[in-house]
């Protein structure tokens, strides 16, 4: 392969995403005259928020060798806890520390499970999806909590002309790009999700790299609450049902190796912004919420799918590449014992 033609796929590779992301924003304008007004693109990016932030929690976990499927439930755990807290003090700050730190707790309850017991984090966070929804309606009782006052500020105010959501949203992408990128956390996030044994090996301290990620995912799943109950002005004991899904969905269309070690913020913003405008142009059409369902369950097989595949070509051209140098070819049936990519293979 020539060097234009690998700097080509290397451009391709890096910025499909977001050519993917033009094209469906493209599409939709053309399906409906509406989404390009303005009241229809703040009510998108006010939507795309909670769910951004809650991708980047799960993307995290995923880059890491984790995942989390108490997302929606945590959230909406949080979120009514804080609306509760501040319909008895009127005190807005307490009540957000209130939310997040409800997030926190049951994260670093995931964390202790997953990190030191070394239990399975699917297995993990199913228990903790159906716990923190469970403690939800035994706090309210089912019943929704209403007339927030305003606490509703955060989530449909705005500063001058841009929603606070957006504001919220754009400081939270700022962080997590420096974490993720600039800090010793983010490498050995990546390094564990990578080869775990081959951090522990060097050095890192998996098990701590593992608390600081589910408590990274912990403060964004309760700023997501707090922002959601503030959005609908209620706080809802059933708020969030599949939105792990789609907070999984956004990072995996953005990129992010559902097997770990590979994955970008701006990537994962795209790939949220792709699942809202799908959403919100589905809205507009009048497809049923069942049929979007159905769709979004297609985005996330054809994502993970694309990855494996994606995965396994390269592992095929590492092995190609290793035994065309004179390395001994393995047997047939066998794995290379050198090749990086024999991980892969398996």
């Amino acid at each position: 392969m020539t060097m234009p033609s690998k700097l080509k796929n290397f451009e391709l590779s890096r910025y499909s995403i977001f050519i993917i992301l033009v094209v469906v924003f493209v599409a939709a304008s053309f399906l409906s005259p509406n989404f390009l007004s303005g009241d229809n693109m703040f009510n998108v990016l006010r939507q795309v928020a909670v769910i951004t932030i809650l991708a980047y929690g799960a993307m995290t976990l995923i880059i890491g060798g984790m995942i989390d499927l108490s997302a929606g439930a945590v959230m909406a755990f949080a979120g009514v806890a804080s609306v509760i807290v501040y319909k008895s003090s009127n005190n807005m700050l307490l009540a957000v520390l209130v939310g997040i730190a409800v997030g926190v707790a049951c994260n670093l309850v995931n964390a202790f499970l997953v990190a030191t017991l070394r239990t399975p984090a699917f297995i993990v966070t199913l228990g903790m999806m159906l716990m923190a929804r469970g403690a939800v309606l035994e706090l309210t009782q089912g019943q929704n909590v209403l007339q927030l006052g305003d606490f509703i500020l955060i989530g449909q105010g705005n500063l001058g002309w841009m929603p606070i959501p957006v504001l919220i949203l754009i400081v939270i992408t700022a962080v997590i790009w420096y974490l993720m990128n600039q800090t010793r956390y983010g490498r050995s996030v990546y390094a564990v999700g990578g080869n775990e044994e081959a951090a522990r090996a060097a050095g890192i301290a998996v098990e701590r790299v593992k608390y600081q990620a589910f408590l990274v995912n912990g403060v964004l799943v309760g700023i997501a609450g707090v922002i959601f109950m503030s959005r609908v002005n209620a706080g809802l004991p059933n708020a969030g049902i599949g939105y792990e899904l789609q907070a999984i969905t956004a990072p995996i269309i953005g990129g992010t190796s559902f097997s770990g070690g590979v994955g970008t913020v701006f990537g994962t913003l795209a790939g949220a912004l792709i699942v809202g405008v799908l959403g919100n142009i589905m809205n507009l059409v009048g497809v049923g919420s069942y049929i979007q369902q159905i769709v979004m369950g297609l985005i996330i097989v054809v994502a993970v799918a694309y990855d494996v595949f994606s995965k396994r070509g390269k592992a095929k051209t590492t092995i190609l590449k290793s035994t065309s140098k004179g390395e001994p070819k393995p047997p047939e049936g066998k794995a290379p014992a050198t090749s990086g990519a024999s991980t892969l293979e398996q």
